[in-house]
């Protein structure tokens, strides 16, 4: 029988994005609800995934991502290939993967699955050489996070994607060519799922499972207005795998590029640019009710 975890065998790693008054407010939550967990906070990008990593190296069975997607991704990395298990205290603007697995929003509970026994395994993909868990875009989505700003997304919430979105769709989509299982396809934008759903409860990959050893892929094979439109109908109503223009299949392994230069994002945060690979590259255990 697995033992009981301890307080002790947990680490938090905090990304309080920024010094504000809230980020405080969340540090002292987080000490309250477990004073004798190691509580570790960053103060640079990256240094969730090196804290991480020395983590599991000094033995920690649990290491808790507390923040949003960004910091969960770089957790993740940084639990890559060691046996310590990824705790997700969601606290950042967007959570898609603590919703793919019924993690609470509420950190009480939230700390309570950390501490439980439930776990799991789940595939770790990856992007070249960096390591995801939900999801990787090429082409549309990953421009609109190059180019939405921080004060946009400050000043304006969700609505600052869709305005870069509104005006990335103005230009000449890129061409993309996707090599996987021995066939070719082409379109103008790509999506990798390791999950069901993309931003909130959107199901985008129905057939997707986290652990069933396989990448979920959806190319759209064009990117006007009114493509884009008739896609965004089809996505709400649960129709968009059997649209024209769309194509989704599952493979092993998927490649990724174009004579032009285009972006890449995984887990929401950018990820260099073409050509890319993806893979799944191994198994993360996960806290899990």
């Amino acid at each position: 029988m697995r033992r009981q975890k301890s307080v002790e065998d947990i680490a938090i790693i905090f990304n309080p994005s920024a010094r504000s008054e809230k980020s405080r407010a969340v540090a002292q939550v987080l000490r309250k609800l477990a004073p004798q967990a190691e509580l570790r906070m960053t103060d640079s990008p990256g240094q969730a995934r090196q804290m991480a990593a020395q983590a599991a190296r000094e033995g920690f069975r649990v290491v808790a991502a507390a923040g949003g997607d960004g910091t969960v991704n770089e957790v993740a990395n940084g639990l890559a290939g060691t046996e310590a298990a990824l705790g997700v205290l969601p606290v950042g603007t967007m959570n898609v993967f603590a919703k793919e697995h019924g993690l609470p929003e509420r950190m009480e509970d939230a700390w309570a699955v950390v501490c439980g026994q439930g776990a799991r395994e789940i595939d770790l993909l990856a992007a070249n050489d960096k390591y995801f868990i939900q999801l990787a875009g090429v082409g549309l989505d990953a421009q609109v996070v190059k180019e939405t700003t921080w004060e946009s997304k400050k000043n304006l919430g969700p609505l600052s994607y869709l305005i870069s979105a509104a005006q990335i769709a103005t230009r000449t989509p890129p061409k993309l060519v996707v090599e996987a299982g021995g066939t070719t396809s082409e379109g103008s934008f790509v999506l990798i799922g390791n999950g069901r759903f993309y931003g909130a409860k959107i199901i985008l990959f129905p057939k997707a499972r986290a652990d069933d050893g396989l990448l979920d892929v959806l190319i759209f094979r064009n990117l006007g207005y009114l493509d884009i439109v008739r896609y965004l109908a089809g996505v709400f109503t649960g129709r968009h795998t059997g649209m024209e223009g769309v194509e989704y299949f599952q493979a092993a392994e998927a490649r990724v590029h174009s004579a032009q230069e285009v972006p890449v994002e995984v887990d929401g945060e950018l990820s260099g640019a073409l050509p890319v690979t993806f893979r799944v590259a191994g198994k993360l255990r996960i806290c899990v009710p």
